[in-house]
């Protein structure tokens, strides 16, 4: 099975990061309802920045995005807009969040490249989060 590329009018490319980052004081508030509307917004981000998720596993206190973006766009660029726009509109929606932190995420976050590893071997590591 051969590599897919993607292409913009001047890179061809296959960029495939494993981004992880976590509330702050890795506080597990990341559930219900709040799990699901984090999913939605990491998609529509996604979509706007022309990033694909190849696989998305939000714990109660992290969450694991193996996403695939132009490397001219930027995986900071795309980290950074997912983290912001997030944060805003989870405290502003679940006043909750707003009592227990004073800002959602950490300033940090891990991100690796794929590098030769398998794109299913990363994808399952993901998916079995939940049931570690």
């Amino acid at each position: 099975m051969g590599e897919t590329y993607k292409s913009n009018r001047n890179v061809f490319y296959s960029c495939h990061y494993h981004v992880v980052w976590c509330p702050k004081y890795r506080r597990k508030v990341l559930i219900g309802p709040i799990e699901t509307r984090l999913k939605e917004i990491i998609g529509q981000v996604c979509q706007e920045c022309r990033a694909e998720i190849e696989e998305l596993e939000i714990m109660p206190d992290h969450v694991h995005l193996l996403v695939d973006v132009d490397p001219q766009f930027g995986i900071h660029r795309l980290v950074k807009l997912i983290k912001g726009r997030s944060s805003r509109l989870l405290r502003q929606e679940f006043v909750a969040l707003k009592r227990k932190l004073p800002s959602l995420w950490t300033n940090s976050y891990f991100v690796g490249t794929t590098g030769g590893t398998p794109l299913s071997n990363i994808k399952h590591y993901i998916e079995q989060q939940k049931h570690v």
